[in-house]
């Protein structure tokens, strides 16, 4: 614990994950419900991409864009959900430097990927009702894939300046995170110095996010 005690502004070596303020003591009963979720959501997305890898009458845009939102929820869902239930069940939330901020990563990544997916579905579903006669030929399987490609690299682009912002940046005393994950600002209020940069950055990908996708 000395390392969360640390009075000299520098990079820590970890921080440390709460879980759910306020609720500590239910936290060992609200794991079960948890671990239950993450489980059929890991097996009905696994089972979901199989189907649609080998079932070719299913490799269509508006199934293909649903095997993207499975691999989506796949990477989300694994990237929170083990720390948070190592959490609820063993108190282990002492979580590296390095693993927060790739925790960060994957969260807000697939995150924007996931909305990206779903503007991605609408979009077809759009020109099947729209132009049904041109649809599979605006939607063929290079322009899936490019879009496919398209999300997943904004969701990138929009997310590695906020992880190198915070990885460039000096850590005060206080090491506690009040949450169940590595969340972005919840890491920024942490920081010793000058924050406007990343809490101006955030709040322009969260506009751009919306503005694009909604």
């Amino acid at each position: 614990m000395s390392s969360l005690n640390s009075t000299t502004p520098s990079q820590p070596p970890s921080f440390l994950l709460l879980g759910i303020p306020g609720l500590e003591k239910e936290q060992f009963w609200i794991a079960f419900p948890f671990c239950i979720m993450y489980a059929i959501a890991v097996l009905g997305n696994i089972i979901l991409l199989i189907v649609i890898k080998t079932e070719s009458s299913l490799h269509e845009p508006m199934y293909l864009f649903l095997a993207m939102l499975a691999f989506t929820d796949l990477v989300l869902s694994t990237s929170m959900l083990p720390k948070m239930l190592t959490i609820f069940w063993w108190g282990s939330g002492e979580i590296g430097f390095v693993s927060c901020l790739v925790q960060l990563f994957f969260v807000h990544t697939f995150t924007a990927v996931e909305s990206g997916v779903l503007m991605a579905m609408a979009l077809d579903r759009y020109f099947a009702i729209c132009y049904p006669l041109r649809h599979s030929s605006i939607l063929s399987m290079p322009m899936v894939t490019a879009l496919g490609n398209l999300v997943l690299l904004r969701g990138v682009l929009m997310v590695s300046p906020m992880c190198f912002l915070l990885h460039r940046k000096d850590f005060c005393q206080h090491r506690v995170i009040s949450h169940s994950y590595c969340e972005h600002m919840a890491v920024v209020k942490l920081v010793c110095e000058d924050t406007r940069v990343n809490a101006i950055y955030c709040f322009l990908v969260a506009i751009a996010v919306a503005t694009f996708d909604i």
